[in-house]
């Protein structure tokens, strides 16, 4: 604290501190948070102000630590979780000096998103460091991402078995050394969020244990992913769990016979809904179902723009939709214009957003329709869109 290396370091910092926003300032204007500017800039100031450190005193020890506080959280990326490494944030703060490491550590929300890696170098080693990680949470709710490339689950079961109540967002990747999926859903109490996806399309032997293990998913659960999990849809219809009732957020990648009514029927709270895959309609003989909740679907299926697709002939016939917002389709192939303005017609929906991608054909005519009934639709038409690359 009382040599000119911890004010080399804090200058240093605020300079790499000071040359990010300018970076994101450059990359994306509309996104660089003016209060982090702010902070990062007067933080400069009182550097400048203080002067080198005379005796034991330190530039550091002026400096209020709410507005360290607030620049240590802007230093965290928001897009994502990370792996703990010494030369980034949070794990960079706490190397400057012993005051930086301090306010950090006793800082709960540097330490609530975190990567964890299994199947690369030491796991004990590594373990540790998780674990000094997610204590530093104190009790706040974690947002992890899982990356599986072995199967020692109890190694991993033993690591986050104190932490299961306090993990909100939960992302688990499923890579080709991982042959099993033994983690319950219902085991996370807290989970709000879970999202499952593999390195490749198509069956692999994790999925039997991916389907067995939501079943039952927690009371909290709102959002449910599946990403590169190809579901068969007749699999998802026999399981029926009552828990899926409070999903308010679906992405799924399908296969067969598909049954829109049997699937918001599932979930009657469900307010988006993401399907993609190959898939025909299934009959529904239950009569109209009206959905209230729905506001958003995206739809997407893998075909050529040529192809007549019948899939999706017949999929509004048997839903009412009176809160519909925004309706996204790609790869499709001929768009079902007869039966989704019936759907729109019936439903009175309040449709804003209409989104054609990539695989799909419409004609100006069709287009227009759209137009008349809702003026102020936003009508996008985008051939490089496909939902099966997002």
């Amino acid at each position: 604290m009382q040599s000119n290396t911890d004010s080399s370091a804090i200058s240093g910092t605020i300079s790499r501190l000071q040359s990010h926003v300018v970076m994101r300032e450059a990359s994306n204007p509309n996104h660089v948070n003016y209060r982090y500017w702010q902070l990062v800039q007067e933080m400069a100031k009182i550097m400048q102000s203080i002067g080198p450190p005379k005796g034991s005193s330190s530039p550091i020890g002026r400096l209020p630590t709410e507005i360290l506080a607030q620049i240590f959280l802007y230093c965290i990326p928001e897009d994502a979780n990370w792996t703990p490494v010494p030369d980034l944030a949070p794990m960079q703060l706490t190397a400057v000096c012993r005051r930086w490491r301090e306010i950090a550590v006793n800082m709960p929300n540097l330490w609530r998103r975190l990567r964890l890696e299994m199947g690369h170098g030491d796991w004990q080693q590594r373990a540790f460091c998780y674990n000094s990680y997610l204590k530093r949470s104190r009790g706040r709710q974690l947002s992890l991402t899982l990356e599986c490339d072995n199967n020692n689950w109890t190694e991993l079961r033993s690591l986050l078995q104190p932490y299961v109540d306090q993990i909100s967002s939960l992302h688990v990747g499923l890579f080709s050394g991982a042959s099993s999926f033994p983690l319950v859903a219902a085991d996370f109490g807290g989970l709000e969020e879970l999202a499952i996806y593999t390195d490749s399309f198509g069956p692999a032997p994790a999925l039997e244990h991916i389907w067995d293990s939501i079943t039952h998913l927690p009371p909290n659960m709102r959002s449910l992913r599946l990403l590169d999990v190809w579901l068969e849809f007749h699999v998802l219809t026999r399981l029926n769990p009552p828990s899926w009732a409070g999903l308010t957020n679906l992405e799924i990648l399908v296969v067969g016979l598909v049954s829109l009514p049997c699937l918001l029927r599932l979930c009657p709270n469900l307010s988006s809904l993401t399907m993609i895959g190959v898939f025909m309609v299934a009959i529904e003989t239950s009569g109209q179902l009206e959905h209230t909740k729905l506001q958003s679907l995206r739809l997407s299926g893998n075909l050529p723009v040529n192809t007549v697709l019948f899939g999706l002939l017949g999929l509004f016939d048997d839903v009412t939709l009176p809160n519909l917002r925004l309706v996204e389709v790609s790869d499709i192939g001929r768009w079902a214009h007869k039966e989704f303005k019936a759907l729109i017609t019936r439903s009175q929906c309040p449709l804003e957003s209409l989104i054609f991608g990539g695989g799909v054909t419409t004609t100006a005519q069709q287009l227009a329709e759209y137009v008349t009934l809702f003026p102020s639709l936003k009508l996008v038409l985008d051939p490089t869109r496909s939902l099966f690359l997002e």
